[in-house]
């Protein structure tokens, strides 16, 4: 049947079209965002799965900066505590020194001096080993340092302090502590002794906590990267399927748009029937 009213050609033609445009502003947006489900209307499955693992990305992006600042601060203890180390060892030389019985009072003196300075620069490196207000050894944080685990906050790693002040239990001898006598430094041999082997005990468990700690944030960030790639796989496009893509559908646009036009041409035949 031949109408005037009626073009159904056309009508098929024009549905075709739309749907063509459809994909073509599909595709054209994937190529644009790099995304083939960059909303919630692309896909809402796979969407609101990539939204839940962005959101596990973000808390192992907070875990790791909390794992790294709680490596600074015991890798800033661990600094101290060598520091203290090394002068006891120097301690210990000037007390054995000064226990010699031949030595006159002058050097003994001199000794002591050296030996109380050095006694002094325990104090002070204890009490700059500092780090994001944590110093964990200086007695103050006497839960250590807890650092996050876990993108959800549940899980937690903690570094237990090391108490390094004068007379704080790993440092057998106080802010008194003199070898001014021979006496004095004959005892204080075995003080400097049994502190510095409390010391380096501390330094090793602090050494532990932070490999702990590194090996945490090494695997925290594995995580998070294998996330990110499985948020890849899910939203991201395929910009080589994509180019194919939007060449066939430009492509068939313009036959549609031929066929649009061939189709809407049909009723002048019409015309034709009433020359």
């Amino acid at each position: 049947m031949i109408s005037v009213n009626t073009n159904s050609g056309a009508m098929v033609a024009l549905q075709y079209l739309n749907q063509t445009n459809a994909q073509l502003q599909t595709t054209q947006n994937a190529i644009n965002t790099g995304l083939k489900v960059a909303s919630a209307k692309d896909d809402g499955a796979t969407y609101a799965i990539a939204q839940n693992m962005r959101g596990d990305v973000a808390g192992y992006s907070a875990v790791t900066d909390s794992i790294n600042r709680g490596i600074s601060s015991v890798d800033v203890a661990l600094s101290a505590g060598q520091s203290i180390s090394d002068l006891m060892i120097e301690m210990k030389q000037k007390a054995l020194s000064a226990s010699d019985a031949s030595m006159d009072t002058a050097s003994r003196q001199a000794l002591n001096e050296d030996f109380e300075a050095l006694r002094d620069q325990i104090t002070s490196i204890v009490n700059n080993a500092e780090f994001n207000g944590f110093n964990l050894i200086d007695g103050s944080a006497t839960h250590g340092i807890s650092v996050l685990a876990s993108s959800d906050g549940a899980k937690r790693i903690t570094v237990q302090s090391e108490n390094m002040s004068l007379s704080g239990g790993i440092v057998m001898f106080g802010a008194a502590a003199s070898i001014s006598t021979q006496a004095q430094a004959s005892a204080m041999i075995a003080t400097v002794e049994t502190s510095l082997t409390n010391v380096n005990s501390a330094l090793a468990r602090l050494g532990s906590g932070s490999k702990k700690l590194s090996v945490q944030a090494t695997f925290v960030q594995n995580l998070s990267d294998t996330l990110t790639t499985g948020i890849g796989n899910l939203v991201d496009a395929d910009m080589a399927t994509e180019s194919a893509k939007l060449q066939s559908l430009q492509v068939k646009q313009q036959l549609g748009v031929q066929a649009l036009s061939i189709a809407n041409q049909s009723p002048q035949v019409i015309l034709s029937l009433f020359k």
